[in-house]
C-alpha cells in the first residue's frame, strides 16, 4: 500500500551514521553499517530519537554514497567510522509505502514522478559524478525483528524540495 505523494515541513534533526559507498544491490552493507552504528551507540550511551533511516547522499547508478543513520536528540560527537550531522530544515515530497523493502525502488520512482509532473526541483546538485542530494531518506518506521509480516512495514520516502 502506497499513501499519495505530498509537500511536508521538516524541522533540522541531528543525527548519527556511518557513510559508506556502496553497489546496487547493497543488502549486505545494511545489516553491517548498522550493526556497527548500533554497537557504537549503546558503547556510548547515545539512544536513538527515532526510527532508523538510509541517507542518499549520492547517486551515479548502480553506485551509491549512503548514509546508514539514526537520528538523536541532540548533536553528538562522533568518533571512528561514525560521522555526526543533521538532517537539513525545510519542505520535502514524501510518501508512505507498506511492504517489502524489495519494492523501495518503484516507491521512490513514484515519488520521483509525481514531483516531475506537479514541476518540483530537488535541493540536489546534477555532476558528471552523480546526482548530490541535500537529503533523500528511506525512514524505516518498522523494526522487521519485531514485525515478521512484510505487509505492515512502514517506510517513509522523503525528498527534500529546492
Amino acid at each position: 500500500m502506497l499513501t499519495l505523494p505530498k509537500i511536508v515541513e521538516r524541522g533540522s534533526q541531528p543525527y548519527v551514521a556511518i557513510r559508506e559507498r556502496v553497489r546496487i544491490p547493497f543488502n549486505d552493507a545494511v545489516d553491517r553499517a548498522y550493526g556497527e552504528l548500533f554497537g557504537w551507540l549503546e558503547a556510548n550511551g547515545v539512544t536513538p530519537a527515532g526510527a532508523p533511516f538510509i541517507k542518499y547522499n549520492l547517486i551515479a547508478m548502480p553506485e551509491l554514497e549512503l548514509e546508514f543513520g539514526v537520528p538523536t536528540a541532540e548533536t553528538v560527537a562522533a568518533g571512528g567510522r561514525v560521522v555526526a550531522g543533521a538532517l537539513p530544515p525545510g519542505r520535502y515530497a514524501k510518501v508512505t509505502y507498506w511492504g517489502g523493502y524489495d519494492n523501495l525502488m518503484d516507491v521512490n520512482a513514484v515519488l520521483i514522478g509525481w514531483a516531475k509532473e506537479k514541476g518540483l526541483r530537488w535541493d540536489a546538485a546534477e555532476s558528471p559524478a552523480g546526482d548530490r542530494f541535500a537529503s533523500r531518506l528511506e525512514i524505516y518506521e518498522t523494526d522487521p525483528k519485531r514485525e515478521p509480516d512484510k505487509n505492515k512495514w512502514q517506510t517513509e520516502v522523503a525528498i527534500k524540495l529546492g
